[in-house]
C-alpha cells in the first residue's frame, strides 16, 4: 500500500485526545482511510469529521482488536481510563492494551502509536529536572494511574520487541484545552474543595472577604494543548522522524496561583511540606479516589525537556500553557463541569 493512501485505526476516537487525532489525521492527505472504535456508538459528523468512520468494539475483547487492525497500516491507542476503581483500571488499561498492543504486531501494521504520560516517570524527590525521555518510568505504586502508565510502557515495549512494527510512544503532560477539561477539573477538586487540602481551604475562606482559594506550593506546572499533541501523535502516524519515547509540553510553565487567577479565586503560598505530608497521608488512606492521587504532581517538580519532539518531529506547540489554561477554564465553566 502507497505511503498516501495509509488506514489508519484508532482507539479511544472520542477521548479527550482522540477527537482532535481524528481531526489532525483527517487533513493529512497520506491518509486514506480513518476507523474509530468505541464501546459506544457515535455519529462521526457531530463530531466534525468528515472521512472517520466508526466502529463498535472493546479493548477488552481480543477479537475487537482483532478485527479493527486488520489491514491496519497504523494503529493509534488512546483507549485509556483515568479515574476509576483500582481494578477496573486495571483490567481496561492493562488487559485492554495487551490486546491491542499484540494485536498491531500480529497484523504486522506498520506503525503503533501510544499515548502515555509524565506520569509514568512517577512523582519521585530524586528525579532529574528536566526530565528527558532517557528517564526511567518508575510510576508511584501509591497513585494507580502512574503506576499503570509505567507498566504500560514496559509491556510495550516487551510487546514490539523483535517485531516489524515501529512504536512511537508519547509523554504528554496534563493534557488540557476545550475538549480536554476533565484532568484539570479534577485536579482543582482534589486541591480545593473536595480534596484532601480542604481543611487548608477551609481555614483560610474562614477569613473575612477572602472567598474561594487554591493553595499555591509555588512548583511550576506544565500544560499541554490537545490539538498540539494531536499534532505530534499525526507525525507519527505519518512515519515522521524516529521510533521511540517523545515528551510534550508548551514552552512556558504556570504555578497553582496562575490556575487559582485564572479562576478568580486568591492563592496563598503553602509550604511545600505541608503539601508532601498531605499526599503522603492521602496515599495511604483506603478507597482513595482517583482524582486525589494527582495531589502528587504538586510534591515535585515535573517539568519535561521537549527537545527531542522539536528536533526529530519538527513539532511545534502552537499553543502556550498561559492560552492553553484560558480556554480549559472557560469550557469546563460553560459545560457546568468547574
Amino acid at each position: 500500500m502507497s505511503a498516501e493512501n495509509l488506514t489508519v485505526v484508532v482507539t479511544g476516537p472520542t477521548g479527550d485526545i482522540g477527537r482532535s487525532t481524528i481531526r489532525a489525521i483527517e487533513s493529512s492527505h497520506e491518509v486514506g482511510r480513518v476507523i474509530g472504535m468505541a464501546r459506544r456508538p457515535f455519529e462521526p459528523a457531530d463530531l466534525g469529521w468528515t472521512r472517520a468512520t466508526y466502529r463498535q468494539g472493546d479493548v477488552l475483547d481480543r477479537d475487537s482488536a482483532d478485527r479493527l487492525v486488520e489491514g491496519a497500516d497504523v494503529v493509534v491507542h488512546l483507549a485509556f481510563i483515568i479515574f476509576g476503581g483500582h481494578e477496573e483500571t486495571r483490567r481496561i488499561n492493562l488487559e485492554g492494551s495487551r490486546n491491542v498492543f499484540e494485536a498491531a504486531v500480529a497484523a504486522n501494521a506498520k506503525r503503533l502509536v501510544y499515548t502515555s504520560s509524565v506520569a509514568a516517570y512517577g512523582f519521585h524527590a530524586d528525579n532529574p529536572q528536566p526530565l528527558t525521555e532517557e528517564v526511567e518510568p518508575r510510576g508511584t505504586a501509591s497513585f494507580y494511574y502512574s503506576a499503570q502508565k509505567a507498566e504500560l510502557e514496559g509491556l510495550l515495549r516487551e510487546v514490539v520487541a523483535g517485531s516489524d512494527t515501529d512504536a512511537y510512544l508519547f509523554r504528554p503532560c496534563i493534557v488540557a484545552g476545550p475538549d480536554a477539561t476533565t484532568l484539570v477539573t479534577e485536579m482543582v477538586r482534589s486541591t480545593s474543595a473536595g480534596g484532601v487540602l480542604r481543611p487548608v481551604q477551609r481555614l483560610l475562606e474562614a477569613a473575612p472577604l477572602i472567598g474561594p482559594v487554591l493553595p499555591d506550593p509555588g512548583l511550576p506546572l506544565q500544560l499541554v494543548h490537545h490539538e498540539d499533541v494531536a499534532q505530534a501523535v499525526r507525525a507519527a502516524v505519518l512515519g515522521r522522524g524516529s521510533p521511540g519515547v517523545y515528551n510534550l509540553a508548551a514552552e512556558d510553565t504556570l504555578t497553582t496561583r496562575d490556575l487559582a487567577r485564572e479562576l478568580g479565586w486568591l492563592s496563598p503560598p503553602l509550604p511545600r511540606r505541608a503539601v508532601s505530608a498531605v499526599a503522603g497521608m492521602a496515599s495511604r488512606l483506603p478507597l482513595l479516589p482517583a482524582r486525589m492521587g494527582w495531589v502528587n504532581a504538586l510534591r515535585v517538580p515535573m517539568v519535561m525537556d521537549c527537545t527531542k519532539a522539536r528536533r526529530e518531529l519538527d513539532w511545534q506547540p502552537q499553543h502556550s500553557a498561559r492560552e492553553t489554561l484560558g480556554e480549559t477554564v472557560r469550557a469546563a465553566r460553560e459545560a457546568g463541569v468547574l
